[in-house]
């Protein structure tokens, strides 16, 4: 590792501090930033004193206009792209996935220089869709949100992705979630650089009682999960595997060893409704997350949650969620 440890309690100086840039996209997730950035603050000096004694951070751009993040607070850049040598990790934030040229060219000539000097790359919410359009995240592990699974497959279809945890640590290269999971992360380099007296007082003012691992699970609350049965959650797993694919009843009941009549007795009972109105449930929940995610077109939407005219998605997502899908979209994007 680049830093040396430091003993616990142990102080630190100017050459030997735990140095991050940061750079943000346009309409960045601020709560993934703050919880990284604190992270290293509250953790480079006692008693939340603020003092940049074991680490220091820049914010990073090509200009010095003001950022504007995805709830419309604006960050201003600290620094013009030095020399990225001097910094032991690059840490790239990201937001929302409908921004076009979520950074420019000069930034992504930037991390691109990071990577030809071995400085690690790590993506911090959708900031690994930045990292790999720039394509440098080949041959890594990359960690997204669940919610965002799907759009990194469809976009980089050549890497591996898994959404089950929060974050990955993957040689010169790092990625997560997003949300609190950023905190974790940057406990994770503050445990390997600073050391653990300087997590605890990380997480003691934060008022995080313990840091999770890379191993920890994504808290996620899909349908499958309310239920106990297995071969009903089975079931739903499946269908959330094939919403724009036609897999009927009868297939979804063999795979799980019953007949059709049985998977409808066992979904009337442990669900109360049909594995059809499931079915339609699991696909209406992900067009949602599209409309707020995306700017894909309706009939897009539609054919991709597995619906086949923009009619009968437009029906049976206003009979589900009470308005239109152009209305809903209208609605989310107004409190993004």
């Amino acid at each position: 590792m680049r830093p040396e440890h430091y003993k616990d309690g142990g102080a630190a100086d100017q050459s030997t501090r735990l140095k991050v840039g940061f750079v943000l996209a346009r309409s960045f997730t601020l709560s993934a930033f703050a919880m990284f950035v604190d992270t290293l603050r509250l953790a480079s000096d006692e008693h939340d004193r603020s003092g940049r004694v074991r680490a220091d951070w820049q914010v990073l751009g090509s200009t010095r206009h003001l950022i504007t993040s995805s709830c419309g607070v604006q960050v201003a850049p600290t620094s013009d792209f030095v020399d990225p040598g001097r910094f032991d990790y690059i840490v790239v934030v990201g937001g929302l996935l409908n921004r076009q040229e979520p950074v420019d060219r000069d930034t992504v000539a930037f991390l691109k220089l990071a990577d030809t000097k071995k400085i690690p790359l790590l993506g911090v919410c959708t900031g690994t869709f930045i990292l790999a359009e720039a394509g440098m995240m080949k041959n890594h592990d990359v960690c997204v949100s669940w919610l965002h699974a799907k759009a990194f497959r469809d976009r980089f279809p050549e890497l591996s992705v898994r959404s089950d945890r929060i974050f990955n640590l993957d040689r010169r290269r790092g990625s997560c979630a997003g949300g609190s999971s950023a905190a974790d992360m940057a406990v994770a380099l503050v445990r390997r650089h600073i050391g653990r007296e300087a997590e605890r007082n990380a997480l003691e003012v934060l008022q995080i009682e313990k840091a999770r691992s890379h191993l920890e699970v994504q808290p996620r609350r899909p349908l499958y999960e309310e239920y106990k049965d297995t071969r009903l959650r089975a079931v739903l797993i499946m269908m959330e595997q094939h919403l724009d694919s036609d897999i009927s009843i009868a297939q979804l009941a063999a795979s799980v060893g019953v007949t059709r009549r049985q998977l409808e007795r066992i979904f009337e009972k442990e669900a109360g409704m049909s594995p059809a109105r499931a079915y339609a449930k699991v696909r209406l929940e992900r067009a949602k997350v599209l409309l707020a995610q995306t700017k894909l077109p309706m009939i897009d939407i539609a054919m991709d949650v597995g619906f086949r005219t923009a009619s009968q998605f437009t029906h049976s997502f206003k009979r589900e969620f009470g308005q239109t899908p152009s209305r809903a979209r209208a609605a989310l994007l107004a409190v993004s």
